[in-house]
């Protein structure tokens, strides 16, 4: 019935029974909701571990549905709510194996406890006389049976020896009280305790009644949980690592690359100083080559042509002055027969 109302839901829908007033307020329920058990969606509940245990945790107040679980893991988003169910079952599962350890601890300090008997009180007047009798009847058995050995007699010599040992029982008796309370403690010293669920256990047990505990619904649930714990725990140290790796792996890239930068503009750098000098040295070697040059002008100039140029020059200026004066001359009344009249 079950196989066909889920066939049912699937084909139809669950709300397929609602009469239309019904269907008006009517939610269908899907994976994301609040009301839906992420415990059971990612990993298990441990609602359902315990059931019927001494470790029962009651219903759980959550929806468990195979078809949403089904729709989760089809969901595009699948993976980006893994990680906050599994975080969520975590904290679950290890508040439950806190309140075990605290329970396994006290049974550990129980079974740790040494039990030491009693020491036995002091005997009454009463069972002292008793135990003198009894002292005194099997010493003189045992002479009897003494001198029954030597005649001979061995079956009345047995007979009597049985009678000294009902007066050796008796005897221990009045010395060594039974203590129902040191009995019961050491029948528990026998026991031992599973360190996976805390449950006793009697020690050397007959081997089906420790597979029997192995294979028990409590031991596997505890035994499920600590195995998640321990996963999640390794798969997060595991995340954790990886991502120190990958930030050193990214800062090293970093380094090399501002090494890289901090070459090329050094290189940059020194090419320009380069290219720099090389156009100060041209500049240099020109001024020199101009320097070099006006000197070998002003040298040859000196050696050449230097006289004639200032004698001409000299006799520029000085043809000039005899030029003047000539033409002094050729304006001078006298000179032209011009006289001046008083």
């Amino acid at each position: 019935m079950d196989a066909q109302r889920a066939l049912l839901d699937e084909l139809m829908g669950s709300a397929r029974n609602l009469t239309e007033e019904e269907r008006k307020g009517f939610k269908e329920v899907t994976w994301d909701d609040k009301e839906v058990c992420g415990f059971y969606m990612v990993r298990f509940c441990p609602h359902d571990l315990f059931v019927n245990t001494r470790s029962d945790l009651g219903p759980c107040p959550r929806i468990h549905d195979q078809k949403l679980k089904e729709s989760f893991e089809n969901s595009p988003r699948h993976d980006a709510f893994v990680p906050k169910f599994e975080a969520e079952l975590a904290q679950f599962c290890e508040k439950l194996v806190m309140d075990l350890d605290r329970r396994v601890r006290r049974g550990r300090e129980r079974l740790a406890q040494e039990v030491e008997p009693a020491p036995a009180p002091p005997l009454t007047t009463e069972k002292s006389e008793q135990l003198s009798v009894l002292e005194e009847k099997i010493k003189n058995l045992l002479e009897q049976v003494e001198s029954l050995g030597e005649a001979g007699k061995v079956d009345e010599a047995e007979a009597l020896m049985r009678k000294v040992e009902a007066l050796n029982v008796e005897k221990t008796a009045l010395t060594q009280p039974q203590n129902d309370k040191v009995l019961m403690l050491g029948q528990e010293k026998k026991m031992a305790l599973c360190e996976i669920c805390g449950s006793f256990l009697v020690a050397n047990d007959a081997a089906e009644r420790t597979q029997s505990h192995i294979t028990g619904k409590q031991h596997v649930g505890y035994g499920m949980v600590r195995d998640f714990i321990s996963e999640y725990k390794a798969a997060k140290e595991k995340a954790i690592e990886e991502e120190r790796l990958a930030r050193e792996k990214e800062a090293e890239e970093r380094r090399k690359q501002r090494e890289k930068d901090h070459e090329r503009r050094r290189r940059s750098d020194s090419g320009d100083r380069d290219r720099h000098r090389d156009k100060d040295r041209d500049r240099y070697r020109d001024r020199e080559l101009d320097r070099e040059r006006s000197r070998e002008l002003d040298g040859r100039g000196n050696r050449d042509g230097g006289r004639g140029m200032d004698s001409r020059l000299r006799n520029g200026r000085s043809g000039g002055r005899d030029r003047y004066r000539d033409r002094s001359r050729s304006r001078s009344p006298v000179r032209h027969g011009y006289r001046r009249h008083s």
